[in-house]
Protein backbone atom coordinates (compact mmCIF):
# COMPACT_ATOMS: atom_id res chain seq x y z
CA UNK A 1 0.00 0.00 0.00
CA UNK A 2 1.48 3.37 -1.01
CA UNK A 3 1.90 6.17 1.52
CA UNK A 4 -0.97 8.14 -0.04
CA UNK A 5 -3.26 5.11 0.13
CA UNK A 6 -2.26 4.50 3.74
CA UNK A 7 -2.96 8.13 4.58
CA UNK A 8 -6.38 7.92 2.95
CA UNK A 9 -7.15 4.68 4.80
CA UNK A 10 -6.13 6.26 8.09
CA UNK A 11 -8.40 9.24 7.47
CA UNK A 12 -11.32 7.00 6.60
CA UNK A 13 -10.73 4.77 9.59
CA UNK A 14 -10.34 7.72 11.93
CA UNK A 15 -14.10 7.96 11.93
CA UNK A 16 -14.86 11.15 10.04
CA UNK A 17 -18.43 12.01 10.83
CA UNK A 18 -18.90 9.54 13.67
CA UNK A 19 -17.43 11.53 16.51
CA UNK A 20 -14.15 9.62 16.70
CA UNK A 21 -11.10 11.85 16.89
CA UNK A 22 -8.12 11.10 14.66
CA UNK A 23 -4.84 10.16 16.33
CA UNK A 24 -2.86 13.05 17.84
CA UNK A 25 0.59 13.38 16.24
CA UNK A 26 3.56 12.78 18.49
CA UNK A 27 5.17 15.92 19.95
CA UNK A 28 8.61 16.85 18.71
CA UNK A 29 10.02 17.95 22.04
CA UNK A 30 9.61 20.89 24.40
CA UNK A 31 11.62 23.25 22.23
CA UNK A 32 9.92 22.37 18.96
CA UNK A 33 8.35 25.22 17.07
CA UNK A 34 4.64 25.07 16.51
CA UNK A 35 3.43 24.52 12.97
CA UNK A 36 2.21 27.72 11.34
CA UNK A 37 -1.54 28.13 10.97
CA UNK A 38 -2.93 27.17 7.56
CA UNK A 39 -3.47 30.81 6.60
CA UNK A 40 0.18 31.66 7.31
CA UNK A 41 1.40 28.63 5.41
CA UNK A 42 -0.53 29.83 2.38
CA UNK A 43 0.50 33.47 2.65
CA UNK A 44 1.76 34.79 -0.64
CA UNK A 45 0.52 31.77 -2.58
CA UNK A 46 -2.46 31.65 -4.90
CA UNK A 47 -4.61 28.56 -4.59
CA UNK A 48 -5.18 26.96 -7.99
CA UNK A 49 -8.81 26.67 -9.08
CA UNK A 50 -9.59 23.03 -9.72
CA UNK A 51 -13.16 23.47 -10.90
CA UNK A 52 -16.23 21.27 -10.43
CA UNK A 53 -15.45 17.57 -10.49
CA UNK A 54 -11.67 18.15 -10.54
CA UNK A 55 -10.83 17.99 -6.85
CA UNK A 56 -9.31 14.51 -7.14
CA UNK A 57 -8.41 14.25 -10.81
CA UNK A 58 -4.70 14.72 -10.03
CA UNK A 59 -4.74 12.82 -6.72
CA UNK A 60 -1.61 10.63 -7.02
CA UNK A 61 -3.39 7.38 -6.23
CA UNK A 62 -6.36 8.19 -8.48
CA UNK A 63 -4.22 9.30 -11.43
CA UNK A 64 -1.84 6.34 -11.11
CA UNK A 65 -4.66 3.80 -10.92
CA UNK A 66 -6.56 5.29 -13.84
CA UNK A 67 -3.42 5.29 -16.00
CA UNK A 68 -2.55 1.72 -15.08
CA UNK A 69 -6.05 0.43 -15.76
CA UNK A 70 -6.05 2.18 -19.13
CA UNK A 71 -2.71 0.57 -20.00
CA UNK A 72 -3.99 -2.87 -19.03
CA UNK A 73 -7.14 -2.36 -21.10
CA UNK A 74 -5.02 -1.28 -24.09
CA UNK A 75 -2.77 -4.32 -23.81
CA UNK A 76 -5.83 -6.53 -23.54
CA UNK A 77 -7.37 -4.96 -26.65
CA UNK A 78 -4.14 -5.23 -28.67
CA UNK A 79 -3.42 -8.82 -27.67
CA UNK A 80 -6.96 -10.10 -27.91
CA UNK A 81 -6.68 -11.51 -24.38
CA UNK A 82 -9.57 -10.99 -22.00
CA UNK A 83 -8.90 -8.60 -19.12
CA UNK A 84 -8.98 -10.74 -15.95
CA UNK A 85 -9.63 -7.72 -13.69
CA UNK A 86 -13.20 -7.36 -12.42
CA UNK A 87 -14.22 -10.35 -14.50
CA UNK A 88 -18.03 -10.42 -14.90
CA UNK A 89 -19.35 -13.68 -13.44
CA UNK A 90 -22.89 -15.05 -13.40
CA UNK A 91 -22.50 -18.07 -11.16
CA UNK A 92 -21.44 -18.85 -7.58
CA UNK A 93 -17.71 -18.43 -6.91
CA UNK A 94 -17.10 -22.17 -6.99
CA UNK A 95 -14.43 -24.45 -8.41
CA UNK A 96 -15.98 -23.94 -11.85
CA UNK A 97 -17.53 -20.57 -12.67
CA UNK A 98 -19.52 -19.22 -15.56
CA UNK A 99 -17.91 -16.17 -17.22
CA UNK A 100 -17.10 -14.91 -20.71
CA UNK A 101 -19.86 -17.18 -22.04
CA UNK A 102 -17.91 -20.26 -21.00
CA UNK A 103 -17.00 -22.37 -17.99
CA UNK A 104 -13.70 -21.63 -16.26
CA UNK A 105 -11.78 -23.71 -13.74
CA UNK A 106 -11.48 -21.21 -10.90
CA UNK A 107 -8.41 -20.69 -8.69
CA UNK A 108 -9.32 -17.18 -7.54
CA UNK A 109 -11.75 -17.87 -4.69
CA UNK A 110 -11.04 -18.27 -0.97
CA UNK A 111 -13.81 -20.86 -0.92
CA UNK A 112 -11.43 -23.43 0.57
CA UNK A 113 -14.06 -25.99 1.60
CA UNK A 114 -16.64 -25.31 -1.10
CA UNK A 115 -19.15 -24.03 1.46
CA UNK A 116 -20.30 -20.78 -0.14
CA UNK A 117 -22.84 -22.63 -2.28
CA UNK A 118 -23.31 -25.72 -0.11
CA UNK A 119 -27.06 -26.44 0.06
CA UNK A 120 -27.06 -26.45 3.85
CA UNK A 121 -25.29 -23.07 4.00
CA UNK A 122 -27.52 -21.48 1.37
CA UNK A 123 -30.66 -22.77 3.07
CA UNK A 124 -29.56 -21.38 6.45
CA UNK A 125 -28.94 -17.96 4.87
CA UNK A 126 -32.42 -18.00 3.32
CA UNK A 127 -34.04 -19.05 6.60
CA UNK A 128 -32.33 -16.21 8.48
CA UNK A 129 -33.33 -13.79 5.73
CA UNK A 130 -36.96 -14.84 6.01
CA UNK A 131 -37.02 -14.62 9.80
CA UNK A 132 -34.92 -11.50 10.49
CA UNK A 133 -34.88 -9.54 7.22
CA UNK A 134 -32.05 -8.48 4.96
CA UNK A 135 -30.28 -6.15 7.42
CA UNK A 136 -29.81 -5.65 11.14
CA UNK A 137 -30.42 -1.97 10.31
CA UNK A 138 -28.48 -0.65 13.32
CA UNK A 139 -25.68 -1.46 15.74
CA UNK A 140 -26.35 -4.24 18.22
CA UNK A 141 -25.99 -1.96 21.22
CA UNK A 142 -29.05 0.07 20.24
CA UNK A 143 -31.11 -2.25 18.07
CA UNK A 144 -31.25 -5.35 20.25
CA UNK A 145 -29.88 -8.84 19.75
CA UNK A 146 -31.04 -11.77 17.69
CA UNK A 147 -30.19 -15.29 18.85
CA UNK A 148 -27.92 -16.01 15.88
CA UNK A 149 -25.23 -13.61 17.11
CA UNK A 150 -24.93 -15.15 20.54
CA UNK A 151 -25.01 -18.67 19.14
CA UNK A 152 -22.12 -18.23 16.73
CA UNK A 153 -20.08 -16.25 19.25
CA UNK A 154 -20.34 -18.97 21.87
CA UNK A 155 -19.36 -21.60 19.34
CA UNK A 156 -16.32 -19.61 18.23
CA UNK A 157 -15.29 -18.95 21.83
CA UNK A 158 -15.54 -22.69 22.51
CA UNK A 159 -13.39 -23.54 19.49
CA UNK A 160 -10.68 -21.20 20.74
CA UNK A 161 -11.04 -22.04 24.43
CA UNK A 162 -11.53 -18.43 25.51
CA UNK A 163 -14.18 -16.42 27.34
CA UNK A 164 -16.18 -14.92 24.48
CA UNK A 165 -16.19 -13.89 20.83
CA UNK A 166 -17.63 -11.12 18.68
CA UNK A 167 -18.72 -11.21 15.05
CA UNK A 168 -18.27 -8.16 12.84
CA UNK A 169 -19.22 -6.95 9.39
CA UNK A 170 -15.69 -6.89 7.92
CA UNK A 171 -12.45 -8.77 8.38
CA UNK A 172 -10.40 -5.74 7.33
CA UNK A 173 -12.17 -3.46 9.80
CA UNK A 174 -11.84 -6.07 12.53
CA UNK A 175 -8.05 -5.90 12.41
CA UNK A 176 -7.97 -2.14 11.96
CA UNK A 177 -10.63 -1.44 14.58
CA UNK A 178 -9.29 -3.76 17.28
CA UNK A 179 -5.78 -2.32 17.05
CA UNK A 180 -7.17 1.20 16.79
CA UNK A 181 -9.16 0.65 19.99
CA UNK A 182 -6.52 -1.13 22.10
CA UNK A 183 -3.34 0.78 21.22
CA UNK A 184 -2.55 4.49 21.21
CA UNK A 185 0.32 6.96 21.23
CA UNK A 186 3.08 5.60 23.45
CA UNK A 187 2.22 1.99 22.55
CA UNK A 188 3.71 -0.25 19.88
CA UNK A 189 2.73 -3.06 17.51
CA UNK A 190 5.52 -5.46 16.57
CA UNK A 191 4.44 -6.91 13.22
CA UNK A 192 5.64 -9.66 10.95
CA UNK A 193 7.04 -7.93 7.87
CA UNK A 194 4.39 -9.62 5.68
CA UNK A 195 1.47 -8.62 7.89
CA UNK A 196 -1.79 -7.70 6.14
CA UNK A 197 -2.52 -4.08 5.22
CA UNK A 198 -5.51 -4.02 7.59
CA UNK A 199 -3.10 -4.26 10.51
CA UNK A 200 -1.05 -1.40 9.08
CA UNK A 201 -4.23 0.68 8.87
CA UNK A 202 -5.01 -0.19 12.48
CA UNK A 203 -1.66 1.09 13.72
CA UNK A 204 -2.19 4.32 11.81
CA UNK A 205 -5.63 4.72 13.33
CA UNK A 206 -4.20 4.05 16.79
CA UNK A 207 -1.34 6.54 16.42
CA UNK A 208 1.00 3.93 17.88
CA UNK A 209 4.43 2.94 16.59
CA UNK A 210 4.72 -0.02 14.23
CA UNK A 211 8.00 -1.97 14.19
CA UNK A 212 8.45 -4.88 11.80
CA UNK A 213 10.55 -7.99 12.28
CA UNK A 214 11.69 -10.41 9.57
CA UNK A 215 8.98 -12.71 8.29
CA UNK A 216 8.51 -15.79 10.46
CA UNK A 217 11.87 -15.25 12.19
CA UNK A 218 11.84 -15.86 15.97
CA UNK A 219 15.36 -14.51 16.46
CA UNK A 220 14.51 -11.33 14.58
CA UNK A 221 11.50 -10.81 16.85
CA UNK A 222 13.61 -11.47 19.94
CA UNK A 223 16.24 -8.99 18.80
CA UNK A 224 13.66 -6.29 18.02
CA UNK A 225 11.93 -6.78 21.37
CA UNK A 226 15.22 -6.72 23.26
CA UNK A 227 16.14 -3.38 21.68
CA UNK A 228 12.74 -1.67 21.64
CA UNK A 229 10.22 -3.10 24.11
CA UNK A 230 11.27 -1.02 27.11
CA UNK A 231 10.55 2.22 25.27
CA UNK A 232 6.78 1.70 25.13
CA UNK A 233 3.82 1.18 27.44
CA UNK A 234 1.51 -1.45 25.95
CA UNK A 235 2.91 -3.71 23.25
CA UNK A 236 1.30 -6.22 20.93
CA UNK A 237 2.93 -8.75 18.61
CA UNK A 238 0.74 -9.25 15.52
CA UNK A 239 1.05 -12.43 13.42
CA UNK A 240 -0.85 -14.39 10.80
CA UNK A 241 -1.60 -18.08 10.76
CA UNK A 242 -1.44 -18.40 6.96
CA UNK A 243 0.11 -15.61 4.88
CA UNK A 244 -2.12 -14.88 1.92
CA UNK A 245 0.43 -13.65 -0.64
CA UNK A 246 3.17 -16.19 0.00
CA UNK A 247 1.44 -19.34 1.21
CA UNK A 248 3.66 -19.60 4.29
CA UNK A 249 2.57 -20.96 7.66
CA UNK A 250 3.04 -18.61 10.59
CA UNK A 251 5.36 -19.86 13.35
CA UNK A 252 2.73 -18.74 15.80
CA UNK A 253 3.57 -20.93 18.80
CA UNK A 254 7.27 -19.97 18.83
CA UNK A 255 6.68 -16.29 18.21
CA UNK A 256 3.92 -16.05 20.81
CA UNK A 257 6.19 -17.61 23.44
CA UNK A 258 8.90 -15.03 22.71
CA UNK A 259 6.35 -12.22 22.93
CA UNK A 260 5.40 -13.40 26.43
CA UNK A 261 9.04 -13.20 27.55
CA UNK A 262 8.93 -9.45 26.86
CA UNK A 263 5.49 -8.68 28.35
CA UNK A 264 3.74 -8.34 24.99
CA UNK A 265 0.19 -9.19 24.09
CA UNK A 266 -0.31 -11.39 21.02
CA UNK A 267 -2.86 -11.08 18.22
CA UNK A 268 -3.17 -13.70 15.48
CA UNK A 269 -4.96 -13.11 12.18
CA UNK A 270 -6.55 -16.41 11.12
CA UNK A 271 -8.34 -15.11 8.02
CA UNK A 272 -6.78 -17.80 5.83
CA UNK A 273 -6.06 -20.46 8.46
CA UNK A 274 -9.40 -20.95 10.23
CA UNK A 275 -11.20 -23.82 8.47
CA UNK A 276 -7.94 -24.76 6.74
CA UNK A 277 -5.50 -25.87 9.45
CA UNK A 278 -6.00 -28.56 12.06
CA UNK A 279 -7.64 -31.96 11.66
CA UNK A 280 -11.07 -30.43 12.33
CA UNK A 281 -10.35 -27.14 10.59
CA UNK A 282 -10.17 -25.25 13.87
CA UNK A 283 -7.21 -23.23 12.73
CA UNK A 284 -3.61 -22.59 13.70
CA UNK A 285 -4.34 -23.13 17.41
CA UNK A 286 -5.36 -26.71 16.65
CA UNK A 287 -2.45 -27.11 14.22
CA UNK A 288 0.08 -26.27 16.96
CA UNK A 289 -2.00 -27.69 19.84
CA UNK A 290 -1.88 -24.34 21.63
CA UNK A 291 -3.92 -23.27 24.63
CA UNK A 292 -6.46 -20.56 23.89
CA UNK A 293 -4.75 -18.27 26.40
CA UNK A 294 -1.39 -18.52 24.61
CA UNK A 295 -2.77 -15.72 22.44
CA UNK A 296 -4.69 -12.67 23.66
CA UNK A 297 -6.76 -12.03 20.53
CA UNK A 298 -7.68 -14.60 17.89
CA UNK A 299 -9.02 -12.90 14.78
CA UNK A 300 -10.65 -14.61 11.82
CA UNK A 301 -13.08 -14.14 8.97
CA UNK A 302 -16.36 -15.73 8.02
CA UNK A 303 -15.71 -14.99 4.33
CA UNK A 304 -13.09 -17.60 3.52
CA UNK A 305 -13.50 -21.24 4.58
CA UNK A 306 -16.92 -20.70 6.20
CA UNK A 307 -18.43 -19.43 2.95
CA UNK A 308 -20.08 -16.31 4.36
CA UNK A 309 -18.96 -12.71 4.96
CA UNK A 310 -17.65 -10.75 7.94
CA UNK A 311 -15.04 -11.12 10.65
CA UNK A 312 -14.71 -12.21 14.26
CA UNK A 313 -12.45 -12.04 17.28
CA UNK A 314 -12.22 -14.46 20.19
CA UNK A 315 -10.63 -13.36 23.46
CA UNK A 316 -11.10 -12.75 27.19
CA UNK A 317 -14.74 -12.11 28.06
CA UNK A 318 -14.11 -8.66 29.57
CA UNK A 319 -12.11 -7.56 26.54
CA UNK A 320 -14.89 -8.70 24.20
CA UNK A 321 -17.55 -6.96 26.31
CA UNK A 322 -15.61 -3.70 26.18
CA UNK A 323 -15.17 -3.88 22.42
CA UNK A 324 -18.84 -4.71 21.85
CA UNK A 325 -19.79 -1.56 23.74
CA UNK A 326 -17.00 0.88 22.93
CA UNK A 327 -14.85 -0.03 19.92
CA UNK A 328 -15.66 2.29 16.98
CA UNK A 329 -15.64 0.70 13.57
CA UNK A 330 -15.86 -2.83 14.98
CA UNK A 331 -19.15 -2.96 16.86
CA UNK A 332 -20.06 0.47 18.23
CA UNK A 333 -21.47 2.88 15.66
CA UNK A 334 -21.62 0.24 12.90
CA UNK A 335 -24.45 -1.91 11.68
CA UNK A 336 -24.48 -5.48 12.93
CA UNK A 337 -23.70 -8.26 10.43
CA UNK A 338 -26.58 -9.24 8.17
CA UNK A 339 -28.61 -12.07 9.75
CA UNK A 340 -28.28 -14.12 6.56
CA UNK A 341 -24.47 -13.92 6.78
CA UNK A 342 -24.49 -15.24 10.36
CA UNK A 343 -26.99 -17.96 9.48
CA UNK A 344 -24.70 -19.05 6.64
CA UNK A 345 -21.61 -19.04 8.86
CA UNK A 346 -23.34 -21.10 11.53
CA UNK A 347 -24.28 -23.65 8.90
CA UNK A 348 -20.69 -23.57 7.66
CA UNK A 349 -19.53 -24.53 11.16
CA UNK A 350 -22.10 -27.35 11.15
CA UNK A 351 -20.78 -28.71 7.84
CA UNK A 352 -17.19 -28.39 9.07
CA UNK A 353 -18.10 -30.49 12.11
CA UNK A 354 -20.11 -33.05 10.14
CA UNK A 355 -17.72 -33.40 7.19
CA UNK A 356 -14.09 -33.12 8.42
CA UNK A 357 -13.04 -35.02 5.32
CA UNK A 358 -13.35 -31.71 3.44
CA UNK A 359 -10.25 -30.48 5.28
CA UNK A 360 -8.36 -33.69 4.45
CA UNK A 361 -9.38 -33.42 0.80
CA UNK A 362 -8.25 -29.79 0.72
CA UNK A 363 -4.75 -30.74 1.85
CA UNK A 364 -4.54 -33.71 -0.51
CA UNK A 365 -5.28 -31.30 -3.35
CA UNK A 366 -2.76 -28.74 -2.08
CA UNK A 367 -0.01 -31.37 -1.97
CA UNK A 368 -0.91 -32.65 -5.44
CA UNK A 369 -0.78 -29.18 -6.99
CA UNK A 370 2.42 -28.18 -5.19
CA UNK A 371 4.15 -31.35 -6.39
CA UNK A 372 2.89 -30.92 -9.95
CA UNK A 373 4.22 -27.36 -10.15
CA UNK A 374 7.60 -28.22 -8.63
CA UNK A 375 7.95 -31.18 -11.01
CA UNK A 376 7.57 -28.64 -13.84
CA UNK A 377 10.34 -26.45 -12.33
CA UNK A 378 8.06 -23.50 -11.59
CA UNK A 379 9.07 -20.92 -9.00
CA UNK A 380 6.79 -21.12 -5.96
CA UNK A 381 8.71 -18.58 -3.91
CA UNK A 382 8.86 -19.35 -0.20
CA UNK A 383 5.52 -21.17 -0.11
CA UNK A 384 5.03 -24.12 2.22
CA UNK A 385 2.83 -26.39 0.12
CA UNK A 386 -0.41 -24.98 1.53
CA UNK A 387 -3.72 -24.27 -0.28
CA UNK A 388 -2.33 -20.81 -1.18
CA UNK A 389 0.10 -21.31 -4.07
CA UNK A 390 2.07 -18.32 -5.46
CA UNK A 391 3.73 -18.90 -8.83
CA UNK A 392 6.37 -16.24 -9.37
CA UNK A 393 6.30 -14.64 -12.85
CA UNK A 394 8.64 -11.61 -12.69
CA UNK A 395 7.45 -8.57 -14.61
CA UNK A 396 3.99 -7.06 -14.60
CA UNK A 397 3.46 -7.57 -18.33
CA UNK A 398 4.54 -11.20 -18.15
CA UNK A 399 2.33 -11.96 -15.17
CA UNK A 400 -0.62 -10.28 -16.87
CA UNK A 401 0.03 -12.17 -20.10
CA UNK A 402 0.08 -15.50 -18.27
CA UNK A 403 -3.14 -14.69 -16.41
CA UNK A 404 -4.87 -13.53 -19.61
CA UNK A 405 -3.71 -16.55 -21.61
CA UNK A 406 -4.87 -18.96 -18.93
CA UNK A 407 -8.22 -17.19 -18.92
CA UNK A 408 -8.58 -17.63 -22.68
CA UNK A 409 -7.83 -21.33 -22.24
CA UNK A 410 -10.34 -21.89 -19.46
CA UNK A 411 -8.39 -21.28 -16.23
CA UNK A 412 -8.97 -18.27 -13.97
CA UNK A 413 -6.07 -17.22 -11.72
CA UNK A 414 -5.31 -13.64 -10.83
CA UNK A 415 -2.00 -11.83 -11.36
CA UNK A 416 -0.57 -9.89 -8.40
CA UNK A 417 1.83 -6.99 -8.92
CA UNK A 418 3.36 -4.08 -7.00
CA UNK A 419 2.62 -2.57 -4.56
CA UNK A 420 0.90 -5.71 -3.23
CA UNK A 421 4.16 -7.62 -3.76
CA UNK A 422 7.73 -6.37 -4.38
CA UNK A 423 8.73 -5.38 -7.91
CA UNK A 424 10.34 -8.43 -9.51
CA UNK A 425 8.21 -10.79 -7.42
CA UNK A 426 5.02 -10.49 -9.48
CA UNK A 427 3.02 -13.68 -9.39
CA UNK A 428 -0.10 -15.61 -10.10
CA UNK A 429 -1.86 -16.73 -6.95
CA UNK A 430 -3.79 -19.99 -6.90
CA UNK A 431 -6.29 -20.84 -4.17
CA UNK A 432 -6.84 -24.58 -3.93
CA UNK A 433 -10.13 -25.96 -2.61
CA UNK A 434 -11.40 -29.31 -1.43
CA UNK A 435 -13.62 -29.43 -4.51
CA UNK A 436 -10.95 -29.25 -7.22
CA UNK A 437 -10.41 -32.55 -9.00
CA UNK A 438 -7.03 -34.13 -9.60
CA UNK A 439 -7.54 -33.77 -13.36
CA UNK A 440 -8.21 -30.01 -13.00
CA UNK A 441 -5.08 -29.54 -10.93
CA UNK A 442 -2.74 -31.47 -13.24
CA UNK A 443 -4.21 -29.86 -16.36
CA UNK A 444 -3.75 -26.38 -14.85
CA UNK A 445 -0.14 -27.18 -13.96
CA UNK A 446 0.59 -28.27 -17.55
CA UNK A 447 -1.04 -25.20 -19.03
CA UNK A 448 0.71 -22.90 -16.58
CA UNK A 449 4.16 -24.28 -17.37
CA UNK A 450 3.51 -23.92 -21.10
CA UNK A 451 2.26 -20.35 -20.77
CA UNK A 452 5.11 -19.19 -18.53
CA UNK A 453 7.58 -20.50 -21.10
CA UNK A 454 5.82 -18.42 -23.79
CA UNK A 455 5.90 -15.36 -21.53
CA UNK A 456 9.69 -15.55 -21.41
CA UNK A 457 9.76 -13.82 -24.80
CA UNK A 458 7.98 -10.74 -23.44
CA UNK A 459 9.66 -7.64 -21.98
CA UNK A 460 10.03 -7.48 -18.21
CA UNK A 461 9.16 -3.80 -17.86
CA UNK A 462 6.07 -3.09 -15.83
CA UNK A 463 2.81 -1.65 -17.09
CA UNK A 464 3.28 2.15 -16.96
CA UNK A 465 2.03 3.74 -13.73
Amino acid sequence: MSESARDLARKLLSGSGNGVKPPVPATRGAGAAAAPPPSAARAGHTRPARGPGRQFADHPEVASTVAKQAAIAAISAQSGLANPLFLPRNSPNDTVIRALDSELVNFSAYNYLGLSSHPRVVRAAKDALDQYGASASASRIVSGEIPLYGEIEQRLAGIYGVGDAMVTTSGYLTNAGVIGFLLREGDVAFCDSLIHGSVVSGTQWAGCRRINFRHNDPESLRSVLRMSRSGFDRAMVVLEGHYSMDGTVGRVAELAAIAREFDCAVMVDEAHSFGVFGARGHGIREHYDMAGTDVDIWMGTLSKALGSVGGFIAADADLIAAMKASAPGVAMLTGAPAPSAIGAALAGLDVLEAEPERVSRLWDNARLFDTALRDRDLDLGESHGTPIVPVIVPGEIRAGFVSGTLLRRGVYAGAISAPAVPVGKERLRFFITSEHTGAQLVSAADLLAETIELAGNLPTSAVPA
